[in-house]
């Protein structure tokens, strides 16, 4: 059995992944982490009687959860339950039309069919091409490493590569889903999951319309005790296989000797390992924590577009709202212009589409009795310098107008309590560079053979797992990236 010590730099999803994996194994394991608290993006905070996730508000594919406690032998009941949505989300569109997303296919269908008048057969034929981009891309390129030889020798990544115009790289989605829908809603409706991963719908690939499958066939879900429960669960399993959490604790530097990595070094004080991992994004790994190697700097992929951020208010809301769900979305009345001022103009529309997420829907002790806690979001563009409190007061003002009309209500005389998230403290709290959510973005045919590999080819023994790496954001991604720097280490 291994006897050697990994270290871990940060304890988001994917570093608490890759400990309890490595432990499975038999690897000794030290996750530091920079703030109290483990998760990263996937943290919780209370405030004046209101509890609220503060970051990542869906979950998909519980499995990879589950996958987790099964290889450390253990029932994932006994520590984390989580129950299937029958309603997925609900959308508002500014001409009044209201659609329930069902998880039953059927009932999906019907109910897009009755609201918009779209041919029942084109809904469907769209789900047949999202499934089959997911055939040819999952297990070829979501669950193995793009950069490793062995993936290529493999009779189906043979298969897949034979199929790749199938993944409808070539197009945008915007383009694509205009060859299934005509209707100005199911156009939004579509083309909104390219923001899944920071992207835009007008730029980004077709190869995006695989993410509906996800939700759709897989169904999504809401986690017993919230999101953060995910966290709190895993890590519990993390400390019962002795991996050991150290919070509090910056890492400074990646100690290099002899072109590999042999330990870190946070304040004055260095801690061998054998292997060391960062999941902290690709950008300040080599910016900072290698920074007397500049020579490393020239990686190209660190010169990408960076994904979208957020803006994210935490509101405490006097009132509850028999119309709302765990999940709503609020579109705006022009999506190209709202795409445009992100990625163009680097600012936030005047009507961005807002996303309201409502935990206390299916966990009530979430709020106080007759309220509701809002986790009212919105996609903007990374921080360069803008001048995000004057963005901020003048998103504030559009959202509140917008959610005011369409709810007819004057929310902003319900708000009893208040917390905002904006890129600038998405950067300092997670090191997420620019406070783009997603790393690089997907505004690019190819990004996802371009994102940073899963080990250094320049530094022996250096791993990297998350949201920043391959195969992607978001946590079924950051999942399975641990997964395969488990799989590459072994």
């Amino acid at each position: 059995m291994p006897s050697s010590k990994v270290i871990i730099i940060g304890s988001g999803i994917a570093g608490i992944a890759a400990a309890i994996r490595l432990a499975v194994k038999g690897y000794a394991v030290q996750v530091f982490e920079a703030n109290s608290y483990p998760g990263g993006k996937l943290s919780e905070f209370t405030q004046d009687g209101f509890r609220f996730d503060a970051g990542p508000s869906l979950f998909t594919m519980p499995k990879y959860v589950d996958e987790l406690f099964q290889l450390a032998g253990k029932n994932p009941r006994d520590y984390f339950n989580y129950q299937k949505l029958d309603s997925v989300c609900n959308y508002f569109y500014e001409d009044d039309t209201r659609l329930q997303a069902h998880a039953d296919v059927g009932q999906f269908v019907e109910e897009l069919s009755a609201k918009t008048g779209v041919d029942e057969k084109a809904v469907y034929k769209h789900q047949q091409n999202s499934a089959r981009i997911y055939n040819i891309t999952n297990h070829v390129f979501l669950e193995r490493s793009l950069h490793r030889l062995s993936t290529y020798l493999r009779w189906d990544t043979l298969k897949s590569i034979l199929r790749l115009p199938q993944i409808d790289a070539m197009r945008s989605l915007h383009t694509a889903n205009q060859s299934f829908f005509k209707d100005k809603r199911m156009l939004q409706f579509f083309d909104r999951y390219a923001t899944y991963n920071g992207s835009n719908p007008y730029q980004a690939p077709a190869t995006l319309n695989v993410i509906p499958y996800f939700e759709q066939h897989f169904g999504a879900y809401f986690p017993e005790g919230g999101m953060y429960s995910i966290v709190s669960s895993l890590v519990k399993l993390a400390e019962e296989l002795r991996v050991q959490f150290v919070y509090n604790t910056k890492v400074d530097e990646i100690v290099v000797k002899g072109g590999k990595a042999e330990g870190v070094r946070s304040k004055d004080t260095f801690f061998p390992a054998d292997m060391v991992i960062s999941n902290m994004d690709v950008w300040p790994t080599y910016k900072q924590l290698l920074a007397k190697y500049p020579e490393l700097h020239r990686n190209k992929i660190l010169q990408q577009e960076r994904s979208s951020s957020a803006l994210i208010f935490y509101w405490g809301i006097n009132k509850q709202f028999p119309q709302l769900d765990l999940h709503n979305i609020f579109f705006s009345a022009d999506y190209k212009a709202e795409f445009d001022a992100i990625w163009k103009q680097k600012i936030i529309s005047a009507d961005p589409t807002v996303y309201l997420n409502i935990s206390s829907k299916l966990k009530s002790d979430d709020a106080p009795a007759g309220c509701e806690n809002w986790f009212v979001m919105i996609n903007v563009p990374a921080n360069i310098g803008q001048n995000w409190d004057m963005l901020i007061a003048e998103a504030r003002g559009n959202i509140l107008k917008k959610l005011s009309r369409l709810l007819g209500e004057d929310v902003a005389s319900l708000i009893t309590s208040e917390g905002i998230l904006d890129p600038r403290s998405i950067e300092s709290r997670t090191s997420s560079y620019q406070g783009s959510l997603y790393g690089t973005s997907s505004n690019n045919q190819f990004a996802a053979f371009m994102r940073h590999a899963n080990r250094s080819s320049k530094i022996g023994n250096l791993y990297f797992c998350g949201g920043s790496v391959h195969p992607g954001g978001g946590i079924p991604l950051c999942l399975l990236s641990a997964k395969i720097v488990s799989d590459w280490i072994e």
